[in-house]
Order: C-alpha cells, then structure tokens, then sequence
C-alpha cells in the first residue's frame, strides 16, 4: 500500500508530493494564463519566450500583469540573490538565469543579493570569514551566467547595510514581532539578528522607487515578500511582483527540492565528468519498467522519470526535440538507460560551458560588485 506523504513547502522545508495547483490557493498566488505568456512574448526582442514560461516550469506569480501591461516603458527591474552557505548546485541557478532571460530581452537592471548576514546568523559552525570566501565563490558562479555588467548589481549585505539600514527600520517599524512569527516561524529560540535580517531582505526591493520590482523565485520563497507588499504602499513604495518557478527535483525523485546537503542529490558546478555519469547511473529515478521486455512492449512514464524532467525544465531548449523524447519514452522505444545517457552527455557539456564562463567573466566581478555602471550608481546613492 502506497501511503502519500504530506505536502510540506516553505522557504526553509519542502517535501512530500508537491501539488502546484494547491499551492496556488495555499499562498494565495495567481496562475500564470497562456494569455499574459502570449502578451509577454509579443513584447520580447527575439519573439520567442524562454522554456522555463513554455513548459510551464514558471507557472505562477503576484502582479506580473503590471510587469507585462507595461514592459515596453522600461518599467521594471530585477532582484533576486543567494545564501552563501556553500558551494552552488545546478537549482540554485535558476532564478539567475530567468534575471539574465529579462535582462536579454528587455534591458533591464539585475540586482543580485548575497545575504551573508543571514548565513552567519543561521550558520552553526561558518564564521564571517569563512562566509566572506564563499561569498566571493558564489559570485564567480552567478557571474558565469553573464549578466550585462553595466546594468548588473552583485552585493554583500555586510558590505552595503550604510545605504539600506534606514529604509530597513522603515519597514521594521511597522512589523510587529507577531506578524514576522506567523510569517517566518520564528520562536523564543531565534535570535534577533535572524529577526531584523527579514526587514534588510526587503530593502532592494526599493532600490528603484518608480519601477516596479519583479522577483523571479521558487514558489517555497513567496512567504518572504509578504510583509513588503502589506506595508510597501504605505511607505510609498511599490508593491513588489513576483513570478515562482516549480522546483527542480532532486535526483533520487520528482518530489521535493534539490539540496545542498545531499552531495548524491544535487549536480553541482565543480562536479566533473565521472560523477555526474556516477549520479545520473545509480540515482536517477526511473519512470521506466523493470525489464526491457516490459517497457518495449508498455512504454515508460516520462511524467515521473527524473531524467525526463530535467531534459524538459533545463537541459533541451528544443521544443520539437523534447516532444521527440516525451514521445519515444512513453512508447518504449526510448529505454531508460539511453534517456540517462542523453542527460548526462547534456549536463557534461552544460557544466563545461559554464565552468569557461565562470573563468571568463571572473575579470568582470569587480565591475558587478564596484565599478560599472550601475554599482557606481548605487555607492554613490
């Protein structure tokens, strides 16, 4: 008897079989039409929209419509960041990548937090040091990603709270310790700097105070940004926006989320060739049959194969290949051993590529950080 565990997704546990559409109604979010990825992509330079919108791994948001309604007047700009605690797996790249989509085809600024306050509040064993020094590993790895350096922000919150710390009481002000308990789950064991880091979160959120900010996150990260959009207006700034992509599974199951804390769990950015073939080969859940005869004869289930998932998520930009893939699996053409061998040959080169970038772009990170146009700006706010 199969007995299904109970869905649990927040920002700080996701588990169980996870029902996007359920979500929808839990957090109060709104489903992403085909109407408004139309009207989206009518508006992109290249006419095309990214696979994450047309396979429908983003599928819900809060106010994307303001976004849309009004893309062409240069109306929004990007925030989304990182929690240096450690080394970076490929769903930790998500939401950068999105940024860098809207950066392409619109041109706009991409502001990229990393929050090694909280990491050190949280952390029961990292100190500021050794934060600090995955800090700067991890902005070598977003930068891989090859944001436009001139309209890209990458900060450390320990380095830049002088220019956020009043806009931060602002907000901490008006939230009572009642309110960040309900949101956040904080109890009598939580310390205070972990408290007020949530009011410092906000702060880029007002970066640009006449365009709206969009967000581009896991749909387990929509409760953070609750407090800014009940107070925001009232402080006179916007409401923040939001779009939230489902999560990429870890590798032993579709269900849950890809952790750091399980190396056989996660692909991560420095793995080489021998273990991503090790992972792929002894961990990737299945959505094949137990024998070659069987899945010949009844076909596999591409819907809850893991291999599968991540071609279609993040791996095969072709809409025509992967519909090719879907189609072959499900009628046992296509085993499950030559579906792992076309992920792994997919993410080798995919980790290859970006292990270049990283190299090539390490020249730019004192532009993101410091020196190009948009940190200027903001240093000298």
């Amino acid at each position: 008897m199969n007995i299904k565990k109970e869905q649990i997704v927040t920002p700080w546990q996701v588990s169980g079989e996870i029902d996007y559409e359920k979500l929808i109604s839990q957090f109060g979010t709104t489903k992403l039409t085909e109407k408004l990825k139309k009207d989206l992509e009518n508006k992109t330079k290249s006419k095309k929209l990214h696979l994450f919108f047309r396979r429908n791994f983003i599928y819900s948001h809060r106010d994307f419509n303001k976004i849309v309604e009004n893309i062409e007047n240069n109306n929004f700009y990007i925030y989304t960041g990182r929690g240096p605690s450690g080394k970076m797996h490929i769903g930790h790249l998500i939401s950068f990548i999105t940024a860098k989509w809207f950066q392409d085809e619109f041109g706009c600024n991409v502001y990229i937090m990393l929050s090694d306050d909280e990491k050190y509040l949280i952390s029961k064993k990292l100190n500021l040091e050794e934060i600090n020094k995955i800090s700067i590993q991890n902005f070598e790895e977003i930068a891989a990603i090859g944001f436009d350096p001139d309209k890209t922000f990458f900060f450390k919150n320990t380095e830049y709270i002088s220019k956020m710390y009043k806009t931060a009481l602002k907000f901490a002000k008006r939230t009572n310790l009642s309110t960040a308990k309900a949101i956040f789950g904080f109890n009598n064991e939580t310390n205070l700097g972990h408290i007020f880091y949530t009011m410092i979160q906000i702060v880029p959120t007002t970066f640009e105070r006449d365009k709206y900010c969009l967000i581009p996150a896991g749909i387990d990260q929509d409760p953070y940004w609750r407090i800014q959009r009940d107070i925001s207006e009232k402080l006179n700034f916007k409401k923040v926006t939001a779009i939230h992509n489902k999560l990429l599974s870890p590798i032993q199951g579709i269900n849950g989320k890809m952790s750091s804390s399980n190396e056989n769990s996660a692909i991560f950015l420095d793995d080489d060739e021998k273990t991503i073939k090790n992972k792929i080969n002894k961990y990737a859940f299945s959505g094949g049959k137990p024998t070659l005869e069987e899945h010949r004869k009844y076909g596999g289930i591409p819907e809850i194969d893991v291999c599968y998932n991540w071609l279609n998520i993040l791996f095969e930009e072709e809409d025509n290949k992967i519909n090719e893939i879907y189609k072959n699996y499900k009628t046992g053409k296509l085993t499950s051993g030559e579906l792992k061998k076309i992920l792994i040959e997919k993410i080798i080169l995919f980790i290859k590529k970006h292990k270049e970038n990283k190299e090539k772009n390490k020249k730019d990170l004192n532009k993101y950080m410091y020196s190009g146009k948009l940190a200027k700006q903001m240093w000298e706010k």
